[in-house]
Protein backbone atom coordinates (compact mmCIF):
# COMPACT_ATOMS: atom_id res chain seq x y z
CA UNK A 1 0.00 0.00 0.00
CA UNK A 2 1.22 3.11 -1.47
CA UNK A 3 0.71 6.38 0.83
CA UNK A 4 1.72 9.63 0.54
CA UNK A 5 4.06 11.38 2.71
CA UNK A 6 2.86 15.41 3.40
CA UNK A 7 4.13 18.11 4.77
CA UNK A 8 2.89 19.05 8.23
CA UNK A 9 -0.09 22.25 8.21
CA UNK A 10 1.72 25.16 9.27
CA UNK A 11 -0.28 27.90 11.35
CA UNK A 12 -1.48 30.60 9.45
CA UNK A 13 2.14 33.06 10.73
CA UNK A 14 4.11 30.59 8.47
CA UNK A 15 3.36 30.83 4.88
CA UNK A 16 6.07 27.98 3.54
CA UNK A 17 8.94 25.83 4.96
CA UNK A 18 12.23 24.05 3.78
CA UNK A 19 13.26 20.38 3.50
CA UNK A 20 16.15 20.47 5.44
CA UNK A 21 17.00 16.94 5.99
CA UNK A 22 16.21 13.40 4.52
CA UNK A 23 16.88 10.98 7.10
CA UNK A 24 16.09 8.05 5.17
CA UNK A 25 16.59 7.45 1.64
CA UNK A 26 14.35 5.72 -1.16
CA UNK A 27 14.72 1.44 -0.25
CA UNK A 28 15.78 2.10 3.52
CA UNK A 29 14.25 0.49 5.79
CA UNK A 30 11.74 2.45 7.92
CA UNK A 31 10.39 1.62 11.14
CA UNK A 32 6.76 2.95 12.13
CA UNK A 33 7.53 6.74 14.04
CA UNK A 34 10.37 6.69 12.91
CA UNK A 35 12.00 10.21 11.93
CA UNK A 36 12.50 10.12 8.24
CA UNK A 37 12.48 14.38 7.35
CA UNK A 38 13.15 17.45 8.78
CA UNK A 39 11.29 20.37 7.83
CA UNK A 40 12.29 23.66 8.85
CA UNK A 41 10.56 26.86 9.12
CA UNK A 42 11.01 30.50 10.36
CA UNK A 43 10.47 29.55 13.50
CA UNK A 44 10.67 26.02 14.44
CA UNK A 45 11.80 22.55 12.69
CA UNK A 46 9.11 20.07 12.46
CA UNK A 47 9.77 16.63 12.05
CA UNK A 48 7.73 14.24 9.82
CA UNK A 49 7.95 10.27 11.15
CA UNK A 50 6.92 7.27 8.80
CA UNK A 51 2.94 6.52 9.58
CA UNK A 52 4.12 2.56 9.37
CA UNK A 53 6.53 -0.01 9.02
CA UNK A 54 7.80 0.20 5.19
CA UNK A 55 10.19 2.28 3.17
CA UNK A 56 10.42 5.44 1.15
CA UNK A 57 9.46 4.60 -2.94
CA UNK A 58 10.63 8.10 -3.98
CA UNK A 59 11.02 11.55 -2.91
CA UNK A 60 9.12 14.54 -4.33
CA UNK A 61 10.80 16.91 -2.34
CA UNK A 62 14.43 17.22 -2.09
CA UNK A 63 16.78 18.99 0.29
CA UNK A 64 16.76 22.40 0.39
CA UNK A 65 13.37 23.10 -1.71
CA UNK A 66 10.81 24.92 -0.38
CA UNK A 67 6.92 23.12 0.40
CA UNK A 68 4.34 24.89 1.35
CA UNK A 69 1.71 23.48 4.31
CA UNK A 70 0.16 20.01 3.68
CA UNK A 71 2.10 19.42 0.08
CA UNK A 72 2.83 16.13 -0.83
CA UNK A 73 6.97 15.15 -0.28
CA UNK A 74 7.24 11.79 -0.86
CA UNK A 75 5.60 8.41 -0.92
CA UNK A 76 5.75 5.87 1.33
CA UNK A 77 5.08 2.25 0.48
CA UNK A 78 3.86 0.38 3.49
CA UNK A 79 4.57 -3.21 4.47
CA UNK A 80 7.98 -2.92 1.92
CA UNK A 81 10.59 -2.16 3.77
CA UNK A 82 12.43 -5.49 3.81
CA UNK A 83 12.12 -6.12 0.20
CA UNK A 84 13.05 -2.56 -0.82
CA UNK A 85 16.15 -2.57 1.63
CA UNK A 86 17.30 -6.05 -0.65
CA UNK A 87 16.39 -4.38 -4.37
CA UNK A 88 18.29 -0.97 -3.13
CA UNK A 89 21.34 -2.87 -1.93
CA UNK A 90 21.10 -4.93 -5.40
CA UNK A 91 21.15 -1.76 -7.05
CA UNK A 92 23.77 -0.06 -4.88
CA UNK A 93 26.96 -2.50 -5.38
CA UNK A 94 26.77 -2.17 -8.84
CA UNK A 95 26.25 1.37 -9.00
CA UNK A 96 29.31 1.69 -6.34
CA UNK A 97 32.18 0.40 -9.19
CA UNK A 98 31.06 3.31 -11.36
CA UNK A 99 31.28 6.94 -10.70
CA UNK A 100 28.38 8.59 -8.56
CA UNK A 101 26.89 10.91 -10.84
CA UNK A 102 26.20 8.03 -14.02
CA UNK A 103 22.72 7.71 -12.38
CA UNK A 104 20.61 10.76 -11.33
CA UNK A 105 19.46 8.82 -8.52
CA UNK A 106 22.82 8.41 -6.82
CA UNK A 107 23.00 12.46 -6.73
CA UNK A 108 21.11 13.85 -3.20
CA UNK A 109 19.05 17.02 -4.84
CA UNK A 110 20.69 19.18 -2.25
CA UNK A 111 24.07 18.74 -3.53
CA UNK A 112 23.12 18.83 -7.22
CA UNK A 113 21.62 22.43 -6.53
CA UNK A 114 24.81 23.26 -4.37
CA UNK A 115 27.44 22.21 -7.28
CA UNK A 116 25.01 24.20 -9.63
CA UNK A 117 25.56 27.08 -7.46
CA UNK A 118 29.07 26.67 -6.86
CA UNK A 119 30.01 25.77 -10.91
CA UNK A 120 31.07 22.70 -9.34
CA UNK A 121 31.64 19.34 -11.46
CA UNK A 122 29.97 16.73 -10.61
CA UNK A 123 31.85 14.15 -12.80
CA UNK A 124 34.79 14.85 -10.61
CA UNK A 125 33.57 14.11 -7.56
CA UNK A 126 33.17 10.56 -5.48
CA UNK A 127 30.11 10.05 -3.41
CA UNK A 128 30.13 9.55 0.50
CA UNK A 129 26.91 8.65 0.73
CA UNK A 130 24.88 5.02 0.64
CA UNK A 131 25.91 3.27 -2.62
CA UNK A 132 28.38 5.87 -3.73
CA UNK A 133 25.62 8.61 -3.36
CA UNK A 134 27.14 12.19 -3.75
CA UNK A 135 25.53 14.08 -0.23
CA UNK A 136 25.90 17.66 0.33
CA UNK A 137 29.22 17.55 2.46
CA UNK A 138 30.67 16.08 -0.72
CA UNK A 139 30.55 19.12 -2.63
CA UNK A 140 31.21 20.96 0.33
CA UNK A 141 35.02 19.60 0.62
CA UNK A 142 34.86 19.57 -3.00
CA UNK A 143 34.88 23.85 -3.14
CA UNK A 144 37.32 23.72 -0.19
CA UNK A 145 40.00 21.79 -1.58
CA UNK A 146 41.26 24.55 -4.16
CA UNK A 147 41.41 27.14 -1.03
CA UNK A 148 43.89 24.55 0.56
CA UNK A 149 45.93 23.74 -2.63
CA UNK A 150 46.37 27.86 -3.34
CA UNK A 151 47.47 28.21 0.01
CA UNK A 152 50.45 25.80 0.16
CA UNK A 153 51.83 27.75 -3.32
CA UNK A 154 55.24 28.85 -2.48
CA UNK A 155 54.56 32.72 -1.50
CA UNK A 156 55.51 35.59 -3.38
CA UNK A 157 56.86 38.91 -1.75
CA UNK A 158 54.85 40.46 0.07
CA UNK A 159 51.77 37.86 0.69
CA UNK A 160 50.43 36.47 3.90
CA UNK A 161 51.57 33.03 4.16
CA UNK A 162 49.86 30.69 6.31
CA UNK A 163 46.49 28.79 6.36
CA UNK A 164 43.59 30.82 5.72
CA UNK A 165 40.70 28.78 6.13
CA UNK A 166 36.82 29.97 5.31
CA UNK A 167 34.00 27.88 5.21
CA UNK A 168 30.52 29.12 3.87
CA UNK A 169 27.70 27.95 4.87
CA UNK A 170 23.86 28.30 3.50
CA UNK A 171 21.94 30.61 6.47
CA UNK A 172 19.17 28.73 7.93
CA UNK A 173 15.41 29.70 7.37
CA UNK A 174 15.51 30.52 11.21
CA UNK A 175 18.23 32.44 10.87
CA UNK A 176 16.94 34.44 8.22
CA UNK A 177 13.67 35.01 9.75
CA UNK A 178 15.37 36.76 12.88
CA UNK A 179 17.54 39.24 11.15
CA UNK A 180 14.60 39.99 8.94
CA UNK A 181 12.79 40.30 12.49
CA UNK A 182 15.69 42.44 14.04
CA UNK A 183 16.03 44.72 10.51
CA UNK A 184 12.30 45.20 10.38
CA UNK A 185 12.48 46.35 14.23
CA UNK A 186 14.91 48.80 13.82
CA UNK A 187 13.59 50.64 10.77
CA UNK A 188 9.35 50.38 11.28
CA UNK A 189 9.59 51.43 14.98
CA UNK A 190 10.49 54.51 17.07
CA UNK A 191 12.76 52.99 19.14
CA UNK A 192 14.30 54.39 22.69
CA UNK A 193 15.79 52.64 25.68
CA UNK A 194 15.63 53.79 28.94
CA UNK A 195 18.13 52.35 32.03
CA UNK A 196 18.05 51.52 35.23
CA UNK A 197 19.99 49.62 38.54
CA UNK A 198 18.86 47.17 40.71
CA UNK A 199 20.16 46.33 43.93
CA UNK A 200 19.39 42.09 43.55
CA UNK A 201 20.83 41.68 47.40
CA UNK A 202 17.17 41.47 48.82
CA UNK A 203 16.48 38.66 46.45
CA UNK A 204 19.53 36.77 46.78
CA UNK A 205 18.79 37.25 50.65
CA UNK A 206 14.96 35.80 50.03
CA UNK A 207 16.58 32.59 48.15
CA UNK A 208 19.25 31.68 50.23
CA UNK A 209 16.56 31.84 53.28
CA UNK A 210 13.77 29.67 51.06
CA UNK A 211 15.88 27.95 48.40
CA UNK A 212 15.46 24.16 49.96
CA UNK A 213 11.88 24.84 51.31
CA UNK A 214 11.29 26.01 48.10
CA UNK A 215 12.63 22.73 46.16
CA UNK A 216 11.01 20.55 48.76
CA UNK A 217 7.56 21.74 48.53
CA UNK A 218 7.81 22.02 44.92
CA UNK A 219 8.89 18.73 44.00
CA UNK A 220 12.44 19.95 43.32
CA UNK A 221 11.65 23.16 41.23
CA UNK A 222 14.71 25.82 41.52
CA UNK A 223 13.98 29.23 42.87
CA UNK A 224 15.63 31.29 40.26
CA UNK A 225 15.77 35.11 39.33
CA UNK A 226 13.19 34.92 36.39
CA UNK A 227 10.45 34.52 37.75
CA UNK A 228 10.98 37.43 40.03
CA UNK A 229 11.79 39.33 37.42
CA UNK A 230 8.27 37.94 35.29
CA UNK A 231 6.05 38.71 38.59
CA UNK A 232 7.61 41.93 38.75
CA UNK A 233 6.89 42.95 35.11
CA UNK A 234 3.63 41.08 35.30
CA UNK A 235 2.59 43.79 38.25
CA UNK A 236 4.09 46.75 36.25
CA UNK A 237 2.50 45.83 32.85
CA UNK A 238 -0.92 45.82 35.10
CA UNK A 239 -0.07 49.63 35.72
CA UNK A 240 0.64 50.56 32.55
CA UNK A 241 -1.01 49.31 29.74
CA UNK A 242 0.50 51.02 26.73
CA UNK A 243 3.85 48.81 27.57
CA UNK A 244 1.77 45.81 27.48
CA UNK A 245 0.08 46.91 24.09
CA UNK A 246 0.70 46.35 20.36
CA UNK A 247 0.00 48.26 17.67
CA UNK A 248 -1.96 47.41 14.37
CA UNK A 249 -2.25 49.14 11.76
CA UNK A 250 -3.80 52.43 12.83
CA UNK A 251 -5.09 50.81 15.69
CA UNK A 252 -3.79 50.23 19.18
CA UNK A 253 -4.55 47.37 21.02
CA UNK A 254 -4.45 47.07 24.57
CA UNK A 255 -4.30 43.30 26.01
CA UNK A 256 -5.81 42.85 29.14
CA UNK A 257 -3.77 39.66 29.99
CA UNK A 258 -0.15 39.18 30.46
CA UNK A 259 1.69 36.82 28.28
CA UNK A 260 5.37 36.98 28.39
CA UNK A 261 7.62 35.92 26.25
CA UNK A 262 11.32 34.53 27.71
CA UNK A 263 14.24 34.59 25.12
CA UNK A 264 15.49 31.64 25.01
CA UNK A 265 19.11 30.57 23.12
CA UNK A 266 18.68 27.32 21.52
CA UNK A 267 21.41 25.72 19.11
CA UNK A 268 19.79 26.77 15.65
CA UNK A 269 19.04 30.56 17.00
CA UNK A 270 16.90 32.66 19.66
CA UNK A 271 13.59 31.74 20.36
CA UNK A 272 10.83 33.25 22.43
CA UNK A 273 8.59 31.03 23.69
CA UNK A 274 5.66 32.54 25.44
CA UNK A 275 4.08 32.14 29.30
CA UNK A 276 -0.09 32.28 28.57
CA UNK A 277 -1.37 34.42 31.44
CA UNK A 278 1.54 35.08 33.29
CA UNK A 279 -0.29 36.53 35.42
CA UNK A 280 -2.23 33.72 36.74
CA UNK A 281 1.08 31.83 37.28
CA UNK A 282 2.69 31.76 41.03
CA UNK A 283 6.48 31.09 40.88
CA UNK A 284 7.08 27.72 41.19
CA UNK A 285 4.72 27.19 37.94
CA UNK A 286 6.55 29.96 36.21
CA UNK A 287 10.66 28.65 37.16
CA UNK A 288 9.33 25.22 35.87
CA UNK A 289 7.44 26.56 32.54
CA UNK A 290 10.22 28.21 32.19
CA UNK A 291 13.02 25.21 32.55
CA UNK A 292 10.69 22.89 30.61
CA UNK A 293 10.55 25.26 27.80
CA UNK A 294 14.31 25.93 27.85
CA UNK A 295 14.86 22.07 27.88
CA UNK A 296 12.60 21.61 24.79
CA UNK A 297 14.30 24.68 22.74
CA UNK A 298 17.34 23.23 23.17
CA UNK A 299 16.31 20.24 21.59
CA UNK A 300 14.19 21.59 18.93
CA UNK A 301 10.87 20.34 20.50
CA UNK A 302 8.98 23.65 20.75
CA UNK A 303 5.90 24.08 18.75
CA UNK A 304 5.01 27.34 16.42
CA UNK A 305 1.88 27.42 18.72
CA UNK A 306 4.17 28.05 21.83
CA UNK A 307 6.35 30.57 20.17
CA UNK A 308 3.25 33.00 18.55
CA UNK A 309 1.90 35.84 20.35
CA UNK A 310 3.19 37.56 23.38
CA UNK A 311 2.72 40.94 24.90
CA UNK A 312 6.08 41.83 26.37
CA UNK A 313 9.41 40.08 26.77
CA UNK A 314 11.89 39.52 28.73
CA UNK A 315 15.82 38.95 27.84
CA UNK A 316 18.74 38.03 30.10
CA UNK A 317 22.32 38.51 28.78
CA UNK A 318 23.30 37.98 31.79
CA UNK A 319 24.03 34.68 31.61
CA UNK A 320 26.31 35.17 28.75
CA UNK A 321 28.43 38.09 30.59
CA UNK A 322 26.34 40.79 29.34
CA UNK A 323 26.53 43.77 31.43
CA UNK A 324 24.87 45.98 29.69
CA UNK A 325 22.69 45.95 25.89
CA UNK A 326 20.01 47.65 24.49
CA UNK A 327 17.64 44.96 23.39
CA UNK A 328 15.56 44.85 20.10
CA UNK A 329 12.02 45.23 20.44
CA UNK A 330 9.86 41.82 19.15
CA UNK A 331 6.97 43.57 17.09
CA UNK A 332 4.27 43.94 16.90
CA UNK A 333 5.39 43.99 20.75
CA UNK A 334 5.94 47.51 21.72
CA UNK A 335 8.78 46.77 24.92
CA UNK A 336 10.88 44.40 25.73
CA UNK A 337 13.30 44.29 29.12
CA UNK A 338 16.77 43.55 28.71
CA UNK A 339 18.40 41.94 32.38
CA UNK A 340 22.06 41.53 32.65
CA UNK A 341 25.32 39.95 34.68
CA UNK A 342 25.37 40.49 38.51
CA UNK A 343 28.05 43.21 39.19
CA UNK A 344 29.68 43.57 42.88
CA UNK A 345 29.95 47.53 42.61
CA UNK A 346 30.40 49.69 45.90
CA UNK A 347 27.31 51.83 46.37
CA UNK A 348 26.02 54.92 48.54
CA UNK A 349 23.40 53.38 51.05
CA UNK A 350 22.92 56.31 53.71
CA UNK A 351 26.12 58.00 53.55
CA UNK A 352 28.35 54.96 53.46
CA UNK A 353 29.96 53.21 51.13
CA UNK A 354 28.59 49.63 50.87
CA UNK A 355 29.49 46.74 47.93
CA UNK A 356 26.35 45.49 46.53
CA UNK A 357 24.96 42.93 43.91
CA UNK A 358 23.76 45.16 41.30
CA UNK A 359 22.09 44.47 38.00
CA UNK A 360 21.78 47.30 34.73
CA UNK A 361 18.02 47.38 33.31
CA UNK A 362 16.78 47.95 30.33
CA UNK A 363 13.54 48.67 28.94
CA UNK A 364 13.63 49.34 25.32
CA UNK A 365 10.43 50.74 23.95
CA UNK A 366 8.22 51.94 20.76
CA UNK A 367 8.03 55.63 21.07
CA UNK A 368 5.37 56.11 19.02
CA UNK A 369 2.75 54.93 21.40
CA UNK A 370 4.89 54.47 25.01
CA UNK A 371 5.75 58.35 26.50
CA UNK A 372 8.98 58.33 28.11
CA UNK A 373 7.50 59.00 31.37
CA UNK A 374 5.47 56.01 31.09
CA UNK A 375 8.50 53.61 30.08
CA UNK A 376 10.74 55.14 32.63
CA UNK A 377 7.88 54.53 35.20
CA UNK A 378 7.09 51.43 34.67
CA UNK A 379 11.16 50.27 34.36
CA UNK A 380 10.88 51.86 37.87
CA UNK A 381 8.53 49.99 39.09
CA UNK A 382 10.15 46.48 38.33
CA UNK A 383 13.21 48.17 39.84
CA UNK A 384 11.26 48.74 43.49
CA UNK A 385 9.58 45.02 43.59
CA UNK A 386 13.15 43.31 42.96
CA UNK A 387 14.26 45.47 45.52
CA UNK A 388 11.65 45.49 48.42
CA UNK A 389 10.12 41.35 47.17
CA UNK A 390 6.76 42.24 49.60
CA UNK A 391 5.45 44.76 46.93
CA UNK A 392 5.23 41.93 44.79
CA UNK A 393 2.98 39.88 47.73
CA UNK A 394 0.88 43.35 48.41
CA UNK A 395 0.44 44.26 44.77
CA UNK A 396 1.57 47.90 45.34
Amino acid sequence: MTIEIKAPTFPESVQDGTVATWHKQPGEAVSRDELIVDIETDKVTLEVVAPADGALSEIIKGEGETILSNEVIAIFTAGAGAAATTASAAEDKPAAKTPAVDGEQLVNPAARKLADERNIDLSTLSGSGKGGRIIKEDVQKAQQAPAASTVAAPAEVGTITGERVEKRVPMTRMRKRIAERLLEASQSTAMLTTFNEVNMQPIMDLRKNYKELFEKTHNGTRLGFMGFFVKAAVEALKRYTSVNASIDGDDVVYHGYQDIGVAVSAPKGLVVPVLRNAENMGLAEIENTIRNLGLRARDGKLGIDEMTGGTFTITNGGVFGSLLSTPILNPPQTAILGMHKIQERPMAVNGKVEILPMMYLALSYDHRLIDGKEAVSCLVAIKEMIEDPARILLEV
